[in-house]
């Protein structure tokens, strides 16, 4: 039974995925792989440009000609537009299997540097983005019995970082709520997951390199940055051996296990780092 169980959950032959920002990085690399394992993928973002040209590049992974592909605008950080395109997608593309919460964005700064507006708009995005697709699904889900939710976090949401002030708040925020939601929608036998990746080779990682401070970018040091198909890869892999803690990579890894175990000293390398650019603390 338990064997049969496994199988059924690497299974995405014929799943309806949704996927938000779908559009580019990790959430369209994600959805590429979902459609090399026969699922039908429906992506979404802001922007209308960017989702047809995605929407190609995943039609051209496809394996069967049963397959479907789709997309529609949403912004994820107004509950009632996410509300209003949901209820449309699952009228016409199909109630979910899997949902891919992949929509975000970052604006590492000096924590003075970053507005309430942008703070703000970060936590909208990234947290009550996550929490509005869900609200939006999550009946869809119980009401079948079965389904599979990914909230895509960070390692800097399990680890704070010079200049992430405001991401890692977001990132923390949501790898909290995925462990109180795991607990919710267990006996529904829905599973939920956080995926943790580090610095992606992403429109959004080139970006992010924009407005770094110096101090930041001592930290990251020499790690190695993966590319969006292989943290998308290790997605899968996740979900099939039902993982609620997805990291990809083994420098993410061997953090994660670092910081739990060894929070002192990870603080002592981080400071560090940054001491060799803004020099020691002075004492008052």
């Amino acid at each position: 039974m338990r064997k049969n169980l496994v199988m059924k959950k690497r299974d995405f032959n014929g799943k309806h995925v949704y996927i938000t920002g779908g559009s580019s990085g990790i959430g369209l690399a994600a959805a590429k792989a979902f459609a090399m394992r026969g699922a039908s993928v429906i992506i979404f973002a802001r922007g209308t440009e960017r989702l047809e040209s995605a929407l190609k590049d995943i039609q051209q992974s496809r394996i069967s000609d049963t397959q479907s592909f789709t997309y529609m605008t949403v912004d994820v950080s107004k509950p009632d537009d996410v509300s209003v395109t949901m209820e449309r997608a699952v009228g016409t593309f199909g109630k979910p299997d899997v949902l891919i919460n992949s929509a975000g964005e970052a604006y590492p700064n000096y924590f003075e540097d970053i507005s309430y507006e942008r703070f703000d708009r970060m936590l909208a995005t990234n947290l009550y983005g996550t929490r509005n697709t869900i609200s939006a699904l999550a009946l869809h889900m119980k009401e079948a019995r079965e389904g599979h939710i990914v909230n895509i976090s960070s390692i800097v949401g399990f680890i704070g970082v010079f200049g992430y002030t405001a991401y890692s708040a977001s990132k923390f925020g949501v790898i909290g709520f995925s462990e109180a939601l795991r607990s919710e929608l267990r006996p529904f036998n829905v599973h939920v997951s956080a995926l943790c990746p580090p610095d992606t080779d992403t429109p959004q990682l080139h970006e992010e390199n924009r407005t770094k401070p110096p101090e930041t970018r001592a930290i990251a040091g020499n790690a190695r940055i993966m590319s969006a198909d292989a943290v998308a890869d290790a997605l899968i892999r996740g979900m099939e051996r039902g993982r609620f803690m997805i990291i990809p990579g083994f420098e993410g890894k061997f953090i994660y296990l670092a910081k739990r175990l060894f929070p002192s000293l990870v603080n002592y390398i981080m400071d560090r780092e940054v001491a060799k650019v803004t020099g020691p603390a002075k004492k008052a």
